[in-house]
This record gives structure tokens, sequence and C-alpha cells, in this order.
């Protein structure tokens, strides 16, 4: 078996342990820990924490800010939490929609005070600061030094130096007490290697290029008013449901300027509407490059949908320990924050550690029981999950593990079928007042660029396979789904190519002078998530409730739909693949495929077919 094979098959029963944990008894018996009697924690370390890369170990004092220690659910409780998440999202079920607190979820599956006392004391015992507890008691944040988490965790932290930059991380397996292996999952991480953010190929768009005749090229960007019209929005914003009393969290890691916000509403024709920004923590200040667009792309798009919800982009700071995408997820769950939220960050299953794929499975599922509906991209490397989108071949088939959970939306991408025909057929030769241009659903094939783009060999497809380590979910059921026992993602998808790229406004810095507000073009599924974060802002809003896990409802319509029995919601995309250089993916069929899941949707009939809602109250107050 290969080095991923045994990770794979490992990572499984960690996880299937982890979940059917047994006992669950109270006891008034003091626990013992000791430090002497450990446990190895297998595969803690970063894929990139390699011997080669290495530039000596860190300094004893450096600081390791909020780590996240993952606690486990109580014992025992793991089939009564399944059980009652059937039924937040059974229409049958009296407690159907009932949604949650996080401090009814801590209460009635966080540890007990003993438990979570014994794991508080043992991390002040050890000379760290408890930061803060999770309400829904799923994890306790903590901070200390580099000396101090070597002594607890029996390890060393060394810096490494990968693409030019200086990262620190733990060096080998990390250990606990055998004592807490029954309270606790581990160190969600202990290094600073970034999760990528999934966006794709960015380019600056000039006025000229925005001013000519679509008709007379191949390439073509998309405004709000162009996917309004492709994927037929206007009847719903006609209707009064443009996202209004509604909130979107978006997991964000960097400011952003509110200028560019303001113009790319104000270009397109949106209301004026600024965004929240929600400061968890310090605040780490504009970061600029890639990590501004993904968070530009994921507000302004969000907000383009939904233009008169609420979007609240959550920043938080990454420190030496923690990145700060996972304590904004952590921020907007724990806090309750908004019915609908969105994640463009991305690792594969086999890179990331038991502990962090625990952290996001418990994470996930505790949202879903709050109502809250989480849309995480499904990566830009095609198949190869475990590639960077600018490598040139891809080395393996995987997926997402923040993506392939059985509590979330993984969001695939497609590409418009525009070259099909001539151009005229679906765009008009010139823009609106709003920029707009499209003129009626454009088809849709898989989105795949991989290969020279612009000259650079890059894997550029949507995301999609088969986890290694969820079965399949009970709801994941409808024409083309696989007989595999699996859990196979993505679940839908909408545009991401970036033949149609996604408009964006950006202040750049500039060779010479002051920064400049440009307009840029993006591509990716980090496009495609907050954009259908926007869809279910809308659907909120219609029905008068939080959702929760929206694959519930999206696949017993789509299996309505293709077997003739229910109302054309998906366009089933039929045509492409996510197959990159070395690695032969996935084909799209009828019905479900691993490539774009049940396909992009008409959102007026999946608003309107929608199922109602008779609990109201999406927003319920947070303590």
């Amino acid at each position: 078996m290969s080095n991923r094979g045994w990770k794979n098959a490992l990572l499984s029963a960690l996880i299937v342990a982890t979940a059917a944990a047994p006992g669950g008894a109270s006891t008034n018996t003091p626990r013992i820990i000791d430090d002497r009697d450990r446990v190895v924690l297998n595969h803690s370390v970063h894929p990139l924490a390699q011997t080669r890369y290495e530039v000596a170990r860190a300094g004893a004092d450096l600081p390791m800010e909020r780590m996240i220690l993952s606690l486990s659910l109580r014992p025992g409780l793991q089939e009564r939490l399944e059980r009652l998440l059937a039924d937040l999202h059974d229409p049958r079920s009296p407690q159907y929609h009932q949604w949650l607190t996080p401090e009814q979820f801590g209460a009635r599956f966080g540890l007990r005070d003993e438990d979570l006392e014994t794991v508080k004391g043992w991390l002040t015992d050890q000379g760290f600061t408890i930061d803060e507890v999770a309400k829904g008691r799923g994890w306790i944040n903590f901070s200390g030094t580099a000396s101090q988490v070597e002594r607890a965790f029996s390890t060393e932290i060394h810096d490494y130096e990968v693409d030019g930059k200086i990262r620190h991380a733990n060096a080998t397996d990390i250990s606990i007490p055998r004592g807490l292996t029954d309270l606790v999952n581990g160190v969600v991480t202990l290094h600073n290697f970034p999760l990528p953010p999934k966006h794709t190929l960015i380019r600056k768009v000039s006025p000229e290029e925005l001013n000519e005749k679509y008709t007379d090229g191949t390439t073509h960007y998309l405004a709000p008013a162009d996917f309004a019209t492709i994927y037929n929005l206007n009847p719903i914003y006609s209707a009064g449901i443009n996202g209004s009393g509604q909130t979107i969290a978006i997991v964000g890691r960097t400011d952003i300027q509110l200028s560019d916000v303001q113009t790319f509403r104000s270009s397109f024709g949106l209301p004026v509407n600024d965004p929240v920004f929600v400061h968890n923590g310090p605040d780490p200040g504009n970061l600029g490059g890639a990590e501004e667009t993904e968070a530009d792309l994921d507000v302004q798009w969000a907000g383009a949908v939904a233009p008169n919800a609420t979007i609240k982009l959550v920043i938080s700071q990454t420190t030496n320990a923690t990145g700060g995408d996972v304590l904004s997820a952590q921020y907007i769950v724990d806090n309750n924050l908004a019915a609908t939220m969105s994640t463009s960050f991305y690792r594969c299953e086999v890179d990331m550690t038991p502990s962090q794929l625990t952290f996001y499975y418990n994470l996930w599922q505790q949202a879903a029981s709050q109502g809250i509906t989480s849309f995480v991209a499904a990566g830009d490397s095609g198949a190869a999950g475990c590639d960077l989108d600018t490598a040139t071949k891809g080395t393996v088939k995987a997926v997402s593990g923040m993506c392939s959970t059985p509590f979330n939306v993984c969001v695939g991408g497609t590409q418009l079928n525009d070259t099909a025909r001539p151009p005229s057929t679906y765009w008009s030769a010139n823009n609106s007042p709003t920029q707009g241009s499209a003129l009626s659903y454009i088809p849709e094939i898989a989105w795949n660029e991989s290969g020279p783009v612009t000259g650079v060999p890059t894997l550029l497809s949507t995301g999609g396979g088969v986890s290694t380590l969820y079965p399949k979910p009970s709801w994941q059921v409808a024409p083309g789904v696989p007989s595999d026992g699996k859990r196979d993602v993505p679940d839908v998808s909408l545009a991401a190519a970036t033949h149609d790229g996604y408009l964006i406004f950006q202040t750049v810095s500039q060779p010479s002078g002051p920064p400049q507000q440009v307009q840029l073009f993006v591509g990716g599924t980090s496009a495609a998530s907050p954009s259908f974060a926007g869809l279910m802002a809308l659907i909120v809003q219609k029905t008068g409730s939080r959702q929760g896990n929206a694959n519930t409802v999206l696949y017993p319509m789509a299996a309505r739909q293709f077997t003739g029995q229910g109302p054309m919601v998906f366009h089933d995309i039929t045509s492409g693949n996510n197959s990159v250089p070395n690695v032969t993916g996935y084909t799209c069929t009828f019905g479900y495929d691993r490539v774009t899941g049940l396909g992009s949707v008409n959102a007026t009939a999946l608003i309107n077919n929608w199922p109602a809602s008779a609990l109201p109250n999406p927003d319920p107050p947070r303590k």
C-alpha cells in the first residue's frame, strides 16, 4: 500500500473512532492526568515540515498564539446527535428547524463541566494562557511560547523556508497524556503554513475591453447583471426577494478596502449596502495580493447575488500556530453569526492531520445543528486535489477535507459554453448601463482550462471526486450518484472559468505613484461558493427559516427532476471532465457526477420550489 493509501486508511479509522467513542457514565472519581503516560497523535506534522526545508530550531520565546485544542463530543452521544440532525432536517419531525444555539449544543453534546475543567487545568499547568472556550464546547483556544508547546506536546518547533518565506511548525508528531485522549482530539495545527485560497488567474481589465463589443471575441466578463440573467434571478428580484434581513458570513484573514466594495456596487447598479468588517482579535491589516483578492471576490459577489443582504467579513489574524481562516470559521459558528457562510480555502484530505479533519467535521456538524448552511469551494486543481493550481501536473486523485464532510455544501465549477454557437447568440453587442450583456441562460460544460493559459502551464479545473474518509450520507441519493458507499463531491456548481471571469474591484500598488483602484477578472470555485451563498440568503428570506444542511433538500429536488417527477431546477452538465495532466479525473454524465455534482441552477425555479417552512425566525438572538 502506498504512503497516501495507508494514511487514508488510518485517518478513516480515526474519524470513525472519534465519532463512535463509547462511554459517557458520570463519575465522581477525580481524573488523574499522568504526563509520563502519553499517546502519540500520528500524522500531526505538516507535509511541508521537511528536513530539506529546515533552517533551525525556533527560538524558545517564539509566540504560539491562539492555538486550538479540539475537544471531543461527550462520549457516547454521536449517535444521538446524528438522530437530532436528521430530525432537524425532516419536515415530518416535530423538531424540524428547531435549531440549537451554540450554548444549547454545548449543554447537550459538549464535555461535562468537570471534564472541561480537567482539560483547562492541564493547559494552565503547562503554563498556557486560555484565550477562549467555545460556547458549543468544541474547542479551547490557548496561547504560549514555543518552549511551552515543546514541553507540553513532546515535540520541537522548527523554522522552515518554503517559497522564500520562513514558516514555523512542529517537527515531529505530538503526544498528549493518555488520560486526555477521550476528551480531546488534539491540537488543530501547530504551524503557520497557510491554506491556499481557491481563486485563480487574476488579470486587470482595461476600460477598452469592457466597452468593446462582446461579440468580437471569445473571452467575456461576468457582471452581476450577467449572473442574474444567466441563472434567472431577475423574476426573484422583481418579487422583492433580494436578501433583505439576511446575513452572509465570509471566512477571511485580511482586511480589504471598503472603497473597493463601494465602487463595485455603484459601477454595477447595486444598492448602497456596505459590508460589515468583524475583527476577531488583533487586526492583521490589509495583506494585499492574492489574500486581498480572495476577500474582495467573496464579499463583492456574495453581495452581488443577494444585494440587500448584510455581508459580514470575519477577519482573523494568522498566528505562528493557527491560520486566520480557521479562527474566522470557528468564530462564525460559535457566535451563530449568520444563516449562511462561505469558505474559499482548501486543503486536501490526505494533507490534513486527524485533528484538523475532526475539527472541521465537528464544526460543520455544529453549524448544521444551528441551521447554518456552510458552503465550501471544491478546489481548482481538478481531480488532483492535493496539488496547487499553479502546478504543471497532478500527482494523485484527492478532494478537499474541508469540503467533503457530510454537513456542508461543496461547490464546484462550470464553464459557459458560449463558443459552440456565434457569441451573438448569448451576448449583446453592447453593455447595459449596469455592464450586463448576457441575453439568456448560456449552456454549461465542466470547468476545465488546464494546460497552457497565457503561456503558463497550470491545473485549472473544478475539484471533485471521492472522499477517502466519509461514508455515503443518507441524503446523497439521486440518479447518477455512484453506489460506492463514499461521500462524493461536489454537490452543486456555478460558473468558475476564467473564460468568463467574475469582475471585481481592488486597489493595488503601482510600480511608481500611489495605489490605484483597478478592475480585475477572477475565476475559480472561490467565486462559485460565495455566489451560491448569496442564492441561499434569498432562499432563507423567502422561506423565513434557516436551512442548515441544504443538501437534504437539494438532492431530493434533483432526484425528482432527473426522474421526470419534479420541476426543472438544475442545469444538468453532461459534457466535460476534471482530468488534468498526469491525473485522469471524472466525466460529466446525466444526473449527478463527480465533476459538477447536481449541476448549476435556475435560481427562480430553485427558490420558488424550495420547501416552505412553518417556523419563522431565521436569525435567533445570540446570547
